[in-house]
């Protein structure tokens, strides 16, 4: 083998044997409809969390390993064991910024079963001017809390 050959499979093996790190906070949605009305919960007072993401040529250096969100997940379509995952109503989210604002969220208060119409204020700073080369996201989520009464 040539040296180049034999330098190609030690990076290879380098890249497989490192490891990454995913922490997802989920709570699993049941299959079935159930009608819900406001009396069925306890609501908490409005709770927020923040998060910050640096891009560099559209990569989360910080990030790039690690993989730390807060989502939903549905109802049966996943086998794996998830520790704890909110069901959020009347939201849709779409950055991973905003999902990452959405687990710091639930790490700060922990024991609540739902997240009511979570809401997002996201600033993003380009301090290059190229959107690509350089950002700076930070979103600030606000959101009420519920624990299904027993």
């Amino acid at each position: 083998m040539t040296k180049l050959n034999i330098l190609f499979i030690a990076v290879v093996l380098a890249f497989a044997t490192t490891s990454c790190t995913n922490i997802n906070k989920t709570l699993r949605e049941p299959n079935v409809r159930v009608k819900l009305l406001k009396s069925d919960f306890t609501l908490s007072e409005q709770v927020s969390g923040e998060a910050t993401s640096t891009k560099i040529l559209c990569i989360d250096w910080d990030r790039l390993f690690k993989n730390t969100t807060g989502t939903v997940e549905g109802g049966g379509a996943s086998s794996m064991i998830s520790l704890a995952n909110l069901p959020v109503i009347g939201n849709l989210m779409h950055d991973k910024t905003a999902n990452l604002a959405l687990y710091e969220m639930m790490e700060k208060n922990q024991g609540y079963d739902v997240i009511f119409y979570p809401q997002y204020e996201t600033t993003v700073k380009r301090p290059i001017g190229l959107g690509f080369i350089y950002k700076i996201t930070t979103v600030k989520t606000r959101a009420r809390l519920g624990k299904l009464n027993q």
